[in-house]
């Protein structure tokens, strides 16, 4: 198969809004100030949580982890696709585009993980306020963290590697805004049902399984918020949940609209769409909503940034 690549060895063609110039000029601006509100939301979330000593909980570290994701995930896709979108040469390297196959699935991939641990350490510090210290402990943070980055790892070196061993036949134009799996399998011009069984193995590991843990854990926060006493701390906890959750559901459910067709019956327009939400969109909401809805965040900003009302 890699005879018959050597076609695509020249690079591929990301087609993205071309056939649109009007939108690609709106796009363009949004993605670029998404991009930018996003490298500095997330930075600052990093930052705040290392300096700042009350920021040391479980929390914090795994906000950390997803802010550090969500940095890296964004830059994978975001500045190459504002780069081809202006520029007349809609080419991206061979290379170029395996890596971006294989980064941002595993990064992916990792962050569908990753909420499911932040939605279980939500649940112990609800459900279980006495016992939280001891659930939570340290070491269990860090096995948690790095069963995400390693499962993220995992599933996008055998997705990723049997990706790109499909023949091609020199069909090198992609009618999408970055190299992703789904795309790639479209493109092959052979059989791709072994692969497509691949990806929905992989998607119900990681979207269906998550998603289902997700909301058995705010099931339980709800029922625990429902006793609180008090109308004003029940409609914040409210809040502060309902936000997470709008969250996650536009993070799994664009993903699942992505990956979760059949291979052949996307319309293209959709799929471009789609993908900017969890590759620029989520990943700028995520330090917004964990975060705003915070007094210690704000308290540490302070303290970084004095004179500045929050």
């Amino acid at each position: 198969s890699m005879e018959q690549n050597k076609s695509s060895q020249g690079g591929f063609v990301l087609l993205g809004f071309s056939d649109k110039p009007q939108l690609e000029i709106i796009l363009f601006v949004v993605i670029l100030v998404f991009y930018i509100l996003n490298l500095v939301g997330n930075m600052t979330i990093i930052l705040v949580s290392s300096i700042d000593p009350k920021l040391h909980t479980p929390m914090y570290f795994f906000l950390t982890n997803l802010s550090f994701v969500d940095l890296c995930l964004t830059t994978t896709v975001a500045p190459q696709l504002l780069f081809t979108m202006r520029s007349k040469d809609k080419t991206v390297s061979y290379t170029g585009c395996v890596a971006q196959l294989y980064v941002a699935m595993g990064l992916g991939s990792t962050e569908c993980i990753l909420l499911v641990v932040m939605a279980y350490d939500r649940y112990a510090a609800v459900c279980r306020p006495l016992h939280y210290a001891v659930i939570m402990h340290p070491r269990l943070c860090m096995s948690l963290a790095a069963t995400a980055w390693l499962s993220g790892l995992i599933t996008s070196l055998i997705q990723c590697s049997l990706t790109i061993q499909l023949p091609l036949c020199g069909h090198n134009q992609l009618d999408h805004i970055f190299c992703e799996v789904p795309v790639m399998i479209k493109l092959a011009c052979v059989d791709t049902t072994f692969n497509e069984d691949e990806l929905f193995v992989a998607c119900v590991v990681f979207l269906v399984v998550p998603v289902s843990l997700i909301l058995i854990s705010y099931g339980y926060i709800t029922q625990a918020i429902l006793r609180i006493k008090s109308a004003s701390g029940r409609r914040k906890a409210f809040g502060t949940c309902s936000s997470h959750l709008i969250v996650v559901i536009i993070f799994y459910g664009t993903i699942t609209f992505m990956y979760l067709q059949p291979a052949k019956s996307k319309s293209k327009d959709q799929g471009k769409f789609v993908s900017l939400f969890y590759t620029v969109v989520t990943p700028l909401l995520n330090p917004l909503i964990y975060t705003l809805r915070n007094k210690d965040v704000k308290g540490a900003l302070r303290k970084l940034v004095p004179g500045k009302d929050y």
